[in-house]
């Protein structure tokens, strides 16, 4: 669980991340404990999700040290535009309780506001807020018109990806290894939708694993960063036991093969 994805800003981000959308209170709190505990060092929260401050206690109480663990949250929509988004961040610095974040991200490209947003996440790295900054659910439309506007790259672009949307992710996928960025996938288990699918748990039953364990070893045979949500102690234990076999490239190649442009959160293709 050390290994880490270079950033193009210089920074690093560990391969695998805890998610924490619909976690809240104590189930939060006690999830990123335990993440830690087995040796997770990157929990993603963002303000949308409501928790904030379970995911900054959890982090302070783990008695690591801050420079340790990577900490990613996110501007929400109601806080695109260039002073909304500063207030948000100073806001999620208070409810998280730490020093600085180690990721922010603009969650979604709201049009019209965006690229003030961005301009507000970059002076917010120059004041030393925040280590890093990307993007999340951008396209590859959004991409063009950010570097029209910007000669900041994001250093993270943050979407749903999949062997099941892969091919239908191929062009951002593409663009972002042009420009540098760094690819992270949310819902990589497919919310539990494919786990049943009988070619992925063929390909598990030949590995020994479970299918949520080859969905994650997948991105990070492709150097993706992933972010596996979980707040059940032996989920967060198996979604962990990913780094000491791999898949064989035949294999590798069967799981790129699955899609079917599945989308199990937000779809931003054709997002204006």
């Amino acid at each position: 669980m050390t290994v880490t994805v270079p950033l193009n800003d210089g920074n690093a981000i560990p391969t695998l991340g805890l998610g924490v959308y619909q976690a809240h209170g104590r189930e939060a709190y006690d999830a990123v404990r335990h993440a830690l505990d087995v040796g997770y060092r990157h929990v993603d929260t963002a303000a949308m999700y409501g928790n904030e401050e379970q995911v900054g206690e959890a982090v302070r109480d783990s008695g690591l040290p801050r420079e340790e663990v990577f900490v990613t949250t996110k501007v929400w929509n109601d806080d695109h535009g260039y002073e909304r988004a500063i207030r948000a961040c100073e806001v999620s610095l208070r409810r998280l309780a730490l020093d600085h974040i180690d990721l922010y991200l603009v969650h979604w490209p709201v049009p019209g506001l965006r690229l003030d947003t961005w301009r507000a996440l970059v002076d917010l790295r120059a004041r030393g807020l925040v280590r890093s900054i990307g993007v999340s659910n951008y396209m590859v439309d959004h991409l063009d018109e950010l570097a029209g506007a910007s000669d900041v790259v994001p250093a993270v672009n943050q979407f749903e990806l999949t062997p099941y949307n892969f091919q239908a992710r191929r062009d951002v996928i593409a663009r972002c290894v042009d420009d540098g960025i760094a690819v992270e996938g949310y819902s990589p288990v497919t919310r539990g939708r494919r786990l049943g699918d009988p070619s992925l748990r063929a390909i598990a039953d030949a590995y020994d694993r479970t299918p949520a364990q080859v969905l994650i070893r997948w991105h990070v045979q492709h150097g993706f960063v992933v972010i596996p949500k979980s707040t059940n102690p032996g989920r967060i234990e198996e979604n962990a036991d990913v780094f000491d076999w791999e898949l064989s490239e035949e294999d590798l190649a069967r799981l790129d093969g699955f899609d079917e442009d599945l989308a199990v959160s937000w779809d931003p293709t054709g997002a204006p």
